[in-house]
């Protein structure tokens, strides 16, 4: 077993894990169920968290590797969250809706690091993203919906 301290949600959390714990299983362990596991390839995106504020795939790192490092999930960003997700579903881009968390990481994510993205940079932000329903033009949809009630948005296709 290895001791580690991190972060999780703004709490402090100290932990013995075994060395070959997957962050995933060790966030669900701890309550955080949006964290879904999909693929286990690293390619669906529905693992997405942020690590000191920058998108990761926790199925496919070690638990040990968060330590001494912020990670943050969707239970700890409702409140953000929450100014958005509503656009997306006003756009039917929520059909099942397995696939929102890691699509919500990214789009906050983007949104912190480009507050006014063109079309083409939010689908190159969400491009990690699996969806198997909605053919991610709802979702484009959506965030460019925001954008424009926020006034911003001037830039929508950037092609």
């Amino acid at each position: 077993m290895i001791e580690m301290n991190l972060t999780l949600n703004g709490k402090p959390v100290a932990a013995r894990v075994d060395p070959d714990l997957l962050l995933i299983d060790f966030l669900r362990d701890h309550g955080c169920l949006s964290v879904k596991r999909g693929c286990e390839t690293s390619n669906c995106g529905l693992c997405t968290v942020l690590m000191d504020g920058t998108p990761i795939l926790s199925c496919s790192m070690l638990a040990v590797r968060a330590a001494g490092h912020t990670i943050q999930t969707l239970e700890g960003l409702q409140e953000e969250a929450a100014d958005f997700v509503g656009f997306i579903a006003d756009q039917g881009a929520d059909q099942c809706g397995f696939c929102n968390p890691g699509f919500v990481m990214n789009t906050i994510a983007l949104l912190r690091e480009n507050p006014d993205p063109t079309d083409d940079e939010i689908r190159g932000f969400l491009a990690g993203n699996l969806c198997r329903c909605s053919g991610y033009e709802g979702q484009l949809r959506g965030i460019r919906s925001y954008l424009d009630s926020r006034g911003k948005g001037g830039t929508s296709h950037g092609e």
